[in-house]
Parts: structure tokens; sequence; C-alpha cells
């Protein structure tokens, strides 16, 4: 195979080398010299992709005993929410049982299963699995979140607020705020204030009760996409002291109230709206840390004259991300996970046919925290309900390729 090499894609370090086919060859450089080479720490321990046949022999009668019943007698999982391991990445699944057995990934099932074991015997259990032959695509579902167009979707979730926020989110009634051109992130933690009780008013608690995650991300980006123009509602009060009184606004609500990102833009909103809402931070009906203060220390009067000076300024067009089609997001997730799911990096996990609730479970616990790392964590961030339904469905669709080993004799280097 040393002729070949030239042609092929130097990964990790000069002593891999990845080989396309069916199945995929990483040449591994063998000997004392490259075993120093491949132990770079607890993060980057290779042994798992060494294991001898006898290692996996071993691997096989433990995964028999202790993880068979979950995850199948063959690494084929049967079970709703049990990943498949069968192909998975060596040097990867002994990374996750080392940080099951630590606790690094929480206490469980899988906590107990790894804290008997071995790091010797995590290490052939690995291996083993990675020996498998892969799990088949899942077939394609009849309906993928990716065929529903988010527009459209959010339009029809939206109609049910027309009659107090406007067609287009700009209000024409006293009292009711407008929702057009807000940032999406604070509608959706809006939205779900009032589904959860932290913020206290029956007849949006009502009206958002049976609202899922789609539904609730499709109203705000809908919302969000509409152009925003000044509530059609009186605005009593003195603009010219408002003025004034906003300096202590501008740090979270921006310049001339267009937002920043983290607090809602108020260019523009309905002037009753906003004194309710100031009054019921500082009663406690809105949970909010970050304005009960500043709440507490503004008489009505005050709020009054806030409200007409933010009710008389002209909201700015939204800054919107683009939406990122399926192909996007995909090519984002490929640059680690390799092309389709089939990573070609020993420590990263495999996706291909794997098991698509699984998927989804592992991006939405990256997305709240519950499972770390900083890139999954950065990027799961900014995706939809509808972006996890369709990453999953994606990727349990694509045909896995399994990874073999193979070592080489030690180079003789200069």
């Amino acid at each position: 195979m040393r002729p070949m090499t030239r042609n092929f894609s130097t990964v990790l370090n000069s002593s891999l080398l990845l080989v396309s086919a069916v199945v995929t060859v990483m040449a591994l450089t063998a000997g004392p010299a490259s075993a120093e080479t491949v132990q770079q720490g607890a993060t980057d321990d290779f042994r798992a992709a060494y294991a001898t046949p006898l290692d996996i022999a071993e691997g096989k009668r433990v995964a028999d005993g202790s993880c068979a019943r979950c995850h199948g007698p063959n690494g084929i999982s049967m079970a709703k929410g049990v990943p498949h391991l069968a192909g998975q990445r060596a040097v990867y699944l002994h990374l996750q049982l080392q940080a099951y057995k630590s606790g690094a990934r929480g206490k469980g099932m899988m906590t107990d299963a790894a804290k008997f074991l071995s790091d010797d015997a995590l290490i052939k259990v690995a291996a083993w699995y990675a020996s498998l032959d892969p799990a088949q695509p899942a077939p394609p579902t009849k309906k993928t979140p990716a065929a529903v167009d988010p527009s459209s979707a959010g339009k029809a979730a939206a109609s049910s607020c027309a009659g107090c926020h406007g067609d287009t989110g700009i209000s024409s009634i006293p009292g009711m705020p407008s929702l057009a051109g807000l940032d999406p992130k604070y509608l959706v933690a809006a939205i779900n204030a009032y589904k959860g009780g932290q913020r206290k008013n029956d007849m949006m608690m009502a009206l958002v009760a049976g609202l899922g995650g789609v539904d609730i991300n499709n109203i705000a980006n809908f919302y969000a996409a509409q152009k925003p123009g000044k509530a059609q509602t009186p605005a009593p009060g003195n603009q010219a002291a408002g003025k004034a009184a906003a300096a202590a606004c501008v740090a979270c609500h921006g310049e001339a109230g267009g937002g920043t990102g983290t607090a809602p833009g108020l260019a523009g909103q309905d002037a009753q709206y906003f004194v309710a809402a100031m009054r019921a931070y500082k009663d406690g009906s809105r949970a909010d840390p970050m304005m009960k203060g500043p709440a507490a220390s503004t008489g009505d009067a005050v709020a009054k004259d806030l409200a007409a000076y933010y009710a008389s300024l002209q909201p700015p067009l939204p800054k919107l991300a683009k939406s990122l089609t399926t192909a996007d997001w995909t090519q984002r997730c490929d640059r680690c996970h390799g092309v389709n799911g089939n990573s070609t990096d020993p420590r990263m996990p495999a996706l291909a046919a794997q098991r698509a609730e699984y998927l989804e479970g592992i991006l939405k616990a990256f997305r709240s925290g519950t499972r770390k790392s900083a890139a999954m964590t950065a990027m799961s961030q900014v995706l939809t309900e509808a972006d996890v339904g369709m990453l999953a469905a994606h990727y349990a669709q694509q045909k896995a390729r399994a990874v073999v080993y193979v070592q080489l004799p030690a180079r003789n280097r200069p």
C-alpha cells in the first residue's frame, strides 16, 4: 500500500492515511515510535485502534454480558433512543465509555454499565463494536421536516394571533404589543415565558399552551420577517421627558430603541402595552431579574413618558440571518463527521444510518447544555426544531461505511 499513498489525503498526522472505498481503510504505522505518536493524552487515546483479533474477541464476550441487552447482539439497536454501535469509530467509543465511567456524561444506565469495567475492557468493547458491519440506512420518511416551508408554516401558525396583534404584527389595539420585526430569539423566549408561567397573563397562557417548539419557532420567524412600523394607537405622555429618561435604557435596548439582540426593540411599540409591561416587571408577574431593578425605580408617570418617546420612533428594518437549507447544514456537519456522516477521524463519531430519534435527542442535549461540548453547543444553539429533525432524518438515511485500521511498518525518518 505504500506506493499508493501519494494519492491519498493525510489526516490527523503522518501516520494516518485515508483510502476511499466501500470500506474505508485507515493505515496506522506500527512500532514503538508510532505508539508514542498516537498517545497524546486522555483525549487522544488511540489504543482502541490498535486492538488485536484476540482483543476484539474478548470485547465481544464483555459486550454480550454488559451491552447487548440494550444495543443488540450485533450492535444494531432495536430500542427507541438507544444508538447503534456497530461500525462506530473505536477511538470515539472508547472515549465516550471513559466519559460514562467517570460520570462526565452524567449518571444513568450507561454509567452503571461502565463503572465496573476496567479501561482495558472498555478498549476491547469499543474495538469489537467498531469491527462490526454498520446498520442499514433508515427508509425515507413520507414527510421530512425539510419538506415544510417555514414561511408558510409560520404564517399559518400565527393566524390565531392576528386578531390582537394585527395581520403583519403591527398593533392597532391599545394594550396589544406590536410583534413585527422583533428578534426571533426574543419572541421565542417571550412565548415560552408565557407557556412556562414566568409571564402571568391568563389569555396568553391559554393561547400558547398547545404550541410545540416547531410552531413557536415558526411564529417567531414569521413576525421577525415582517416590515415593522409604529403601532397605530394613542401614546399619551411627554416625549421630551421620555427621551431624557431613555438614556438609562440605551445599553440594553439600543440607540433609538432599535434593540441589541439581547433585548427587544422598543421603537414604535404600543404605549399602553409598554406601561403595563413595566408594571408587570415591578410587581413580579413577569419574572426577569434584568428588568426588575429598572422597573422598580420607574414610576407610572416616567413609564408613560418613556412609552410616548419610544412609540414616536420608527422601528428599524430587522436584520435576519440567512435561512440555511439541508445542504447548507449538512455541509457544515460533514466537515467534522465526514461526507454523509461517515467520519474518517477516529475520534469523531459516524452519524450515517444512526437512529434518527437518538440523533435528535443528542442535538437537543447539546443545545440545552446537558451534554457538554463547546463546538457542538455553539452549533446546535442556532438550530430550530425543524432543523434538528431535518438533520437527524438526513443522517439516518445515509449509507454507513465501515472503517478498517491496517498496521504498516514504521517509516525510517531522517
